[in-house]
Order: C-alpha cells, then structure tokens, then sequence
C-alpha cells in the first residue's frame, strides 16, 4: 500500500538530488558557522518540517507493464486529453463549422468569431460543450486505450524482429483499430453537436437535442455521419500516432544526446508536446475533406456526398476552414499528448514513444 501511495505522487514533488536527509546536512553547515549561531532553533525546525514533507522518488511503477491496470490508466488519461482539450477550443470549433456549413455569411475567421460574438453573444462561443466533452472523452478512452492494447497485440504477433523492423505499421494498424471503436461511441454526439452549433433555435445542448434528433430521424440519424467520420477520424488518428511516435523517437535519437530513461519528466513531457504539436499539423491536412463532409451531412437532413461535392468542390472540400484547423489541431494534439503522458508519469508509468513496441517476451 506504501509503494501504491507513493507512485501515485507527482514526480514534481520529490527529487533524487533534493531529499530531506541533504537539506538537513546543508541547514546543519550553516546553523554550524559562527555568522548564523542563532538561527539554530528555527533551522532545526525548518529541517523537521522537510523530513515530514519530502517524499522518496518510487523506483518503479506499482502498474505492471500491459497489464490490465494499465490499459486502465491508458484509458482514464485519454478520457482526460481528449474531453478536457476538446472541450477547451468549442469556440475555434463552433466557428470552423459554421465557415464550413455557410461559407457565404462565415467568410474568415475573424469575421466568423465577430458574426457569432454580434448575434449569440459570448455564450454563444460555448454551444455544444456539453456533447463536445461528452463524445470526444468516450473517444479519448477507446482511442488510447485501445490503441495500446492493439501496439501491444500486434507486436506481439509480429514477433520480437518484425514488431522493431515493421514499428510504424503497427502504429498504424493499432491506431486505425482502436479509432475504428472510439468512432461508434462518439458518432451520436457529434451528430447532436453539429446541429447545436450550426442551427440556432435546434436546441439547447445535448439534453434537449440529442431526443429531438432521434424523434425527427430515428437512432439511424444519429449515425448517419459515421462513414464519413470514419473517413475523417481513421487517418487523422493513424497519422497522429505513427507521426507522434517516430517524431517522439528522432527527438531522442537526435535532439537529446541524453538517453529516454536518464531525461526529466518535465523534459519528456516537452518532447511530448513538440511531437504533438507536429503530428496535428500532418493530422489536419490528411484528414479535412472528410471534417468538411461530416459537417455538411450532420447539418443538412437527407443530404448526400454528391450533394457537398456539388455545393463545396472538391477544392472547397480539402481548404475550407483548413488554416483555423491547423492551428487547432496541432494545438489540441499537443496538448493532448502533454495530458496524457503526464498521467501516466503521475501514476508512474512512462511517456509514449521513444522506442519499438515492446514484444511479448519469450
């Protein structure tokens, strides 16, 4: 129960350099010299408080490696970077599709935020955080944490030389399995959020929208947007891992001459970032002509691809609200990343990336 206690303390608290046994030798020197003879009393006493506070750095994590407690924790820290950071930009969202649904009154960003803050108000930047939160935290705990079952799974098929040889297509293979599951439980809510934010007067928020939409188009039009979120969320997804995690590894190789395992938790989690922030850049681009189809189908009833092909082009498709995108996604990835491996060093597990998926040992 004591190691349990202490893995779970924040590596920011303790230190292998900083411990109460050495601050008590340094307060001892100065109490000790003739200029600070009577600060004795009050340097004892500051001694006995940093005893009590400091605590001892766990050696290793209490969680075992691809057991089923840690797939847990994988779980909670994507519930925690995906709903928390979604939740955070709902107003860049809020006017991204609005620029993508009426691109004739939401011409740029500035004047999209300046058409939403005139009629909505302030409040209006946040329509759609409830199902925002909601949907994308089901996403974030099947994505991460099936996508570390799936690492591990495949990797272990591959074998010990395949899994090293062959890494990145097993970031890809698991990142697509894993979003494939994350996409069935977040459909319904995108679809209810999608008519929050771009239908004034549809609804309030998810308590008041989500029975609205199944009354007027049946479970089914709840996912009726799923093939295209598909289209948009499997690339995006496998780009965002396999990016992250060979960007994540070049950073270690190249940037940092100290090894992975010798470097600061603060240190990794700003290779995390870095490797985030880039991988969401990629991620955007690959993945916007289908944002712009699930925001198009979700907001008009019986519209079909054809329909957005037609009205979009193909090259209104692949750029529209594309600039705003980028910047929001690289930011959400990031910081994503940033959360996500910080809960893992909080329950004392490693930061992502770094190395080849570790095989299944012999």
């Amino acid at each position: 129960m004591e190691n349990l206690r202490q893995s779970l303390i924040p590596t920011f608290l303790y230190s292998s350099s900083f411990t109460s046994k050495g601050m008590e030798q340094n307060l001892m020197r100065t109490v000790n010299s003739p200029a600070h003879s009577d600060s004795i009393s009050s340097a004892s006493s500051t001694a006995e408080i940093n005893r009590n506070f400091l605590i001892p750095a766990p050696k290793e994590s209490s969680i075992k490696m691809f057991s089923p407690a840690y797939y847990a924790a994988c779980t909670t820290a994507g519930i925690l970077s995906c709903g928390l950071t979604h939740m955070a930009v709902t107003p860049l969202d809020l006017v991204k599709c609005n620029m993508q649904i009426d691109p004739s009154k939401y011409k740029s960003t500035s004047s999209g935020f300046g058409i939403l803050l005139k009629e909505q108000g302030v409040k209006g930047f946040f329509r759609g955080w409830v199902p925002t939160l909601l949907g994308y935290s089901a996403q974030g705990a099947c994505k991460f944490g099936f996508y570390e079952f799936f690492k591990k799974y495949y990797s272990d098929i591959a074998g010990p030389e395949y899994a090293a040889k062959y890494k990145t297509l097993i970031y890809l293979a698991g990142s697509a399995s894993a979003e494939i599951i994350a996409d069935v439980a977040l459909c319904p809510f995108e679809a209810v959020k999608v008519r929050v934010q771009t239908q004034p007067g549809f609804a309030r928020g998810l308590s008041d929208g989500f029975p609205k939409l199944v009354r007027a188009e049946g479970v089914a039009g709840l996912y009726k947007g799923i093939v295209p979120l598909w289209g948009r969320q499997i690339p995006y997804t496998m780009m965002k891992f396999a990016t992250f995690e060979n960007i994540v590894e070049q950073i270690y190789k190249r940037a940092i001459p100290t090894p992975k395992d010798q470097c600061s938790k603060s240190l990794q989690l700003g290779v995390s970032f870095a490797g985030g922030y880039v991988a969401g850049v990629f991620c955007a681009v690959v993945s916007h002509p289908a944002d712009n189809l699930v925001s198009f189908l979700n907001n008009a009833k019986g519209a079909t691809v054809g329909d957005a092909v037609n009205k979009l082009g193909l090259w209104g498709l692949c750029t529209r609200g594309l600039p705003l995108r980028i910047v929001m996604i690289g930011t959400l990835t990031g910081s994503q990343w940033v959360i996500y491996d910080a809960f893992k060093v909080f329950v004392g597990l490693p930061t992502t990336g770094g190395g080849s998926p570790a095989p299944a040992k012999n």
